[in-house]
């Protein structure tokens, strides 16, 4: 499936000109029919899971407790 750069930069949640640069230094691979840029979505598959795995492994960080110090002694 193609999209346009502006659909691509909604997909991405990134500004269209940051889009439009990547193309440009070729980071994104896009297709020029004469009037606009089409990129394929396929290109963006692991990339976003790659998003989603970090994001996981981020919330399972903040979620995991503190264990407790064996170092603190009670000085009472």
């Amino acid at each position: 499936m193609y999209m346009t750069v502006e659909e691509t930069a909604n997909y991405l949640s990134m500004p269209i000109e940051q889009v439009k640069r990547y193309i440009a230094e070729k980071k994104i691979r896009a297709i020029f029919d004469g009037e606009d840029y089409y990129i394929n979505s396929a290109q963006f598959d692991t990339h976003m899971q790659q998003l989603e795995e970090l994001r996981r492994q981020i919330d399972e960080w903040r979620n995991t407790p503190i264990p407790d110090d064996l170092d603190v002694k009670d000085e009472d």
